[in-house]
């Protein structure tokens, strides 16, 4: 496998897929801030106060470099096993938005929406070679399971 941090091979531009994704995770919960769930335990206040706000700055860097950092040897979009990952856990965390909606909350749909988009954006972040957004992402979906256990599993 070519390395997929080499400083000379990334460029600042636009990626159109990168921000899809971004836009497509968002969906979900740009519903739910609007339209509260039945049984939506999601709105408790966090006990990891100190652990969201890194995540948060994670996050945003995380969708930063996935919408704006390039690596030139990635090679364009297509159906490759990352790709169809990144796919196959949007689709998946969209179910887990239904389950928690029609009151069906639990582990799984708590994991479900928890590691589900962290995934996408890592599958995402490794098929575009985008050694930036995998370590956003990386870190981002350390602390966000840690949030989701802590607040809502433990």
């Amino acid at each position: 496998m070519a390395v997929i941090f080499d400083m000379k091979n990334y460029r600042f531009s636009f990626n159109v897929w990168g921000m899809l994704l971004f836009l497509a995770i968002m969906l979900p919960n740009l519903i739910w801030f609007f339209v509260p769930a039945s049984n939506d335990i999601l709105r408790s206040d966090s006990v990891t106060p100190n652990i969201d706000m890194i995540a948060s700055i994670c996050q945003v860097l995380m969708a930063a470099a996935l919408c704006v950092i390039i690596n030139q040897k990635s090679k364009k979009i297509s159906f490759s096993l990352l790709t169809v990952s990144t796919i196959i856990c949007c689709l998946l965390y969209y179910a887990s938005w239904i389950f928690y909606y029609i009151g069906a909350v639990n582990v799984i749909v708590i994991l479900g929406l928890t590691i589900l988009p962290c995934l996408a954006f890592l599958f995402f972040a490794l098929d575009r070679r985008n050694f930036f957004a995998l370590v956003f992402a990386s870190v981002f979906t350390i602390l966000h399971l840690i949030y989701s256990l802590v607040n809502h599993i433990v």
